[in-house]
């Protein structure tokens, strides 16, 4: 499937309903915020995106705090989508960070720094990650890696999502902005793009503990993410007989 950039921003300015635009940003905001603990089901996400209202009739009690950061991620996608011929950068990196948390609770706490590194030590499944000190050399450290690549594949934008991830360059949120950069990279790079899904966590955790001794597991899952969406690309515009 050729040009997957041009059919979503042609689709988001045209506002298309029930194209591809449309359930990229409804399937990506779900499973990525899902993996992270938000409590929305994937029709609900869908009704918020539609209509921009919330409305669950006879159904639980949703955080407050789920549905401000899915809304987030819908901005924090056409974000993507409007820098995607600029360089990956520090700004841009956390200008991601600030859009998904914006009037979340998080950030009415001074410590929590929304939209820029961390203040705070953090650990991820129990494993240390970088200080806060250290956080801005290490991501110039990343970023000069990924720009001194002079073709950019799969197997690099895999890696970066590895490395970003183990830095851990913000207090939360640092897996929600890691899969919008590993998306923005593919499509900026011409590589078929892809969500993990929620389902397939326990997986890309593994992927992500293993990784610097068995890279298969996280690139195996993310081929499979990647199937999935070549399947939609497609059913929504197919190649021509």
């Amino acid at each position: 499937m050729a040009n997957i950039l041009s059919y979503l921003i042609d689709e988001r300015q045209a506002k298309r309903k029930g194209g591809l635009y449309h359930k990229t940003q409804v399937s990506l905001a779900y499973n990525s915020n899902r993996i992270e603990g938000s409590r929305l089901t994937e029709e609900q996400t869908r009704y918020i995106f539609e209509t921009r209202t919330i409305g669950f009739k006879d159904e639980a009690a949703i955080p407050v705090d789920d549905i401000i950061e899915t809304s987030n991620h819908f901005v924090a996608f056409d974000y993507l989508l409007d820098t995607i011929d600029s360089p990956l950068s520090n700004d841009l990196i956390k200008r991601f960070h600030f859009i998904l948390k914006t009037s979340a609770a998080d950030a009415a706490k001074k410590w929590f720094n929304v939209g820029d590194w961390k203040k705070m030590p953090n650990e991820v499944g129990g494993v240390q990650t970088t200080l806060p000190q250290e956080v801005e050399t290490e991501i110039n450290n990343l970023n000069n890696w990924y720009d001194s690549i002079f073709e950019i594949e799969l197997a690099h934008i895999v890696e970066y999502h590895y490395r970003f991830e183990k830095i851990h360059p913000f207090q939360d949120g640092n897996g929600r902005v890691g899969r919008l950069i590993m998306f923005r990279e593919c499509l900026k790079n011409n590589i078929v793009p892809f969500i993990i899904d929620e389902r397939h966590k326990q997986f890309y955790y593994r992927g992500l503990q293993e990784f610097s001794s068995v890279r298969g597991y996280l690139t195996d899952t993310c081929l499979s993410a990647q199937d999935v969406y070549s399947e939609w690309g497609n059913y929504f515009y197919p190649e021509p007989e």
